[in-house]
């Protein structure tokens, strides 16, 4: 983590090491990983409080905006989320101040919906595509901001948001999501993208989980149950979860396994036994396959290979992307989320 532009009080993840000069100077902008960067600092304070991490959290919320060029928020739906639901697990575990940035989130992703393609949000503004990348981490943002600051009528949102993705994304021969739908000027579905990322699995898995709360019909939780058997029997090779190589892609993996370790904790089903399996089976996966770099463990883009060490910032392995290293850490920290409950 460097500093913003040579700015006190500030700091951010570099995208890539062993660092280039435009990596040291935060030249290429990632916002969302950045927000996935904020969850796994929370995660590690969760685990293991620190004041000097309490530091960095804050450092690191001040860094997004100011090299967000003073916003909270982009043209991507799916970025804005992220950084929402990070944001507030920050405030619940540092009180970091966050009323300003999610009223502007919040509001923006209220303004995504239309009725196009049959609901949802887009996946960035004036665009024609709607996808679960955007909707599934909107949802789990709503359900929890309902109850966090929000509107009451956030819940609803989740609700219909992941209503949608279940009658217009869910392949019928595999339980699996698909990726999202190019919508015509006049609304109907032009093209549906019947790619299966791990990214889609999670996000829409934990929506459904944070939907499962309080609910008496049992319908979160069976779709989160039919979610977790799909994943388990079509994403994983040895119970080990499928990574996407680096760039976003990096991050596929990772996102996948916290919410598996949310649907290990929370749901009251056989399938939470098999969400722990896949958990702690690529969490031992990626830790018996890190490579050692100066600084500490290295990850690979797959957990069931052997990590290798860049060479310099030119060598073009994936395991120099912040993406592929966060998701490294996602995995343990979920799997030692699940050990310590």
């Amino acid at each position: 983590m460097r500093r913003v532009w040579a700015l006190p009080g500030t700091r951010l993840g570099v995208a890539g090491w062993p660092q280039s000069m435009g990596n040291r100077l935060h030249g290429h902008w990632n916002y969302w990983w950045q927000a996935h960067l904020l969850d796994c600092l929370v995660d590690a304070q969760e685990r293991q409080p620190n004041p000097a991490r309490a530091g960095t959290i804050s450092r690191l919320v001040r860094g997004i905006r100011v090299r967000n060029l003073g916003s909270w928020t982009n043209d991507y739906y799916d970025d804005i989320a992220w950084l929402g639901l990070a944001l507030m697990r920050a405030r619940d575990c540092e009180e970091v101040s966050i009323r300003t940035a999610m009223t502007r989130i919040a509001a923006q992703l209220r303004a995504g919906w239309t009725d196009h393609g049959g609901g949802g949000i887009w996946w960035r503004r004036k665009d024609n595509f709607k996808n679960v990348p955007a909707n599934g981490p909107a949802a789990i943002l709503f359900a929890r901001w309902a109850t966090r600051g929000g509107e009451r009528a956030d819940r609803q949102r989740a609700r219909s948001l992941t209503e949608w993705m279940a009658q217009v994304l869910v392949d019928p021969a595999t339980g699996l999501l698909w990726d999202g739908v190019y919508v015509e000027p006049d609304g109907s579905i032009k093209d549906i993208v019947k790619v299966t990322y791990t990214y889609c699995q999670g996000v829409y898995l934990g929506a459904c989980v944070e939907l499962a709360d309080g609910d008496t019909s049992g319908v979160w939780t069976r779709r989160a149950e039919r979610t977790i058997n799909a994943v388990a029997a079509h994403l994983n090779d040895d119970k080990v979860v499928r990574g996407r190589g680096g760039g976003d892609g990096g991050l596929f993996a990772g996102i996948l396994a916290r919410y598996l370790a949310q649907a290990a904790l929370r749901l009251d089903s056989p399938a939470a036994a098999v969400a722990r399996e896949l958990v702690v089976g690529s969490a031992e996966a990626a830790w018996r396959n890190r490579a050692l770099a100066p600084s500490g463990p290295l990850f690979g883009p797959e957990w069931s290979q052997p990590a290798r060490v860049p060479r310099s910032p030119a060598h073009r392995r994936v395991e120099r992307d912040l993406s592929v290293q966060l998701s490294g850490w996602m995995v343990l920290e979920a799997a030692a989320l699940l050990e310590r409950s």
